[in-house]
């Protein structure tokens, strides 16, 4: 299997090549062969196993010949205060590549057996508290990340007479080797840390082995296509995962951040912060996926634990 990954050096993207190439040793297959696509090749080749191949750009339609591409590219969403360039920036950095892996799946006479393409919970955009969101919602709040979701989805749906399409909504993703948590780590480390304004927002979040486990799954399983949500069947208010978390640390949960200190801080980025979606991974479980990690003190022992 010829496999092509976009944001190949990125936290999921990461995890998910060690988990391909642990699968191929331990079943003795040496045919699978995995193409990172990366700007940075230098950077690429000491962050990925030698076993990867680094491409700095994509081959042109008549060579396109991967089994199965997974597009996880995209400049990080809550880096960096949301400026009129940065929005751009998130944008294009998501809609330019799906656009161009699309035209090409749609013009390669080898298409590939799956397509899975990125996307974020903020598709569904702020929701309320009480409601419990899946895959049939359409009751979307139209702001920012809705409209970035939007697109980007659209662009990868276009190939879907072409190859199967799956566009996976993903939340909060736990790791100890990075990403949303390390950035919460230190204020509660030192037992600062606590609510994030109301704290009543729901965070929907998934641990990266079932996040992995989860696209696996997606591959080997031919029916499964369209919009699904990768986030563990279990949503917590901004509260009790601020609880949980210092719980896990064993450190108090007493400091609260007001809603004026984030939006002076963040501007309009606030708004991740201080809103959510309890959303629910109704179409993963229908076709049977377990996850490993349903419980969020678990998930985050796992993540901090010694």
């Amino acid at each position: 299997m010829k496999i092509l990954i976009t944001g190949g050096t990125g936290l999921i993207g990461r995890a998910l090549i060690s988990s391909l190439l642990a699968d191929a040793k331990a079943n003795n297959n040496s045919n699978n062969h995995i193409s990172v696509l990366t700007r940075t090749p230098a950077k690429a080749q000491k962050l990925l196993p030698d076993e990867v191949d680094l491409l700095s750009q994509l081959p042109a339609a008549n060579e396109f010949n991967f089994d199965i591409v997974v597009n996880l590219a995209g400049e990080p969403i809550a880096d960096k205060r949301w400026s009129d360039s940065q929005k751009d920036k998130i944008c294009q950095s998501r809609w330019q590549i799906t656009q161009q892996l699309a035209d090409l799946i749609n013009q390669t006479e080898h298409k590939p057996q799956v397509f899975i393409s990125g996307s974020a919970i903020g598709y569904y955009g702020r929701q309320a508290d009480s409601e419990q969101v899946d895959e049939s919602n359409y009751q979307v709040h139209p702001e920012f990340t809705y409209e970035v979701c939007k697109k980007w989805e659209d662009i990868a749906l276009s190939c879907n007479s072409n190859t199967r399409v799956c566009v996976i909504r993903t939340g909060i993703v736990l790791s100890r080797d990075g990403g949303a948590l390390a950035k919460m780590l230190l204020p509660f480390k030192l037992g600062l840390g606590g609510p994030m304004g109301s704290g009543r927002q729901m965070m929907s979040w998934i641990y990266i082995d079932d996040h992995i486990n989860a696209i696996k799954f997606l591959i080997e399983h031919q029916h499964c296509h369209g919009a699904i949500n990768l986030t563990a069947p279990n949503p917590v208010s901004n509260t009790t995962f601020s609880q949980t978390l210092a719980k896990v640390l064993h450190r108090p949960c007493i400091f609260r951040t007001p809603k004026w200190v984030l939006s002076s801080i963040f501007g309009e980025m606030s708004d991740i912060i201080l809103t959510g979606q309890a959303v629910w991974p109704k179409y993963l479980t229908d076709q049977g996926f377990s996850f490993q990690y349903n419980s969020l003190e678990s998930a985050l022992s796992k993540c901090v634990g010694s």
